[in-house]
């Protein structure tokens, strides 16, 4: 089993910037890709960024483009979203996902197996 918690979720105002943490514990973190999404309220799930399993593929959505930076240290079995510019859209809740993978990523939430609880962002404008 593998065990996702999210964190850093705060109030910030537009053009602001925000890091957040998604730990991962359980298994051997360096086998799996990782993803965040988000859910604004009233509104579908979003792909936001994904980290293959070593680090070495990146993929960010466009709406955040430019903006956001996914990385990972699997040292520390932590993968971050640094949130830069940040935009009145960008509220929602962020969770963090996992799938075991050597050596793609994933932007579909259906291709994840585990899930973290979630960490509110708001920005406001």
């Amino acid at each position: 089993q593998v065990q996702l918690v999210e964190s850093g979720g705060r109030l910030r105002q537009a053009g602001d910037s925000l890091k957040l943490s998604c730990a991962v514990s359980g298994r051997t973190f360096s086998n799996y890709a990782v993803g965040w999404f988000r859910q604004a309220p009233g509104k579908e799930g979003d792909f936001v960024a994904t980290i293959s399993s070593s680090g070495g593929r990146i993929l960010h959505s466009d709406s955040v483009k430019g903006r956001f930076t996914i990385s990972r240290d699997n040292a520390l079995n932590t993968v971050y979203l640094q949130m830069n510019n940040m935009k009145p859209e960008d509220t929602a809740v962020y969770y963090c996902a996992a799938k075991r993978s050597f050596a793609y990523y994933y932007s579909r939430d259906s291709d994840y197996d585990y899930w973290g609880q979630g960490t509110q962002v708001t920005v406001s404008s």
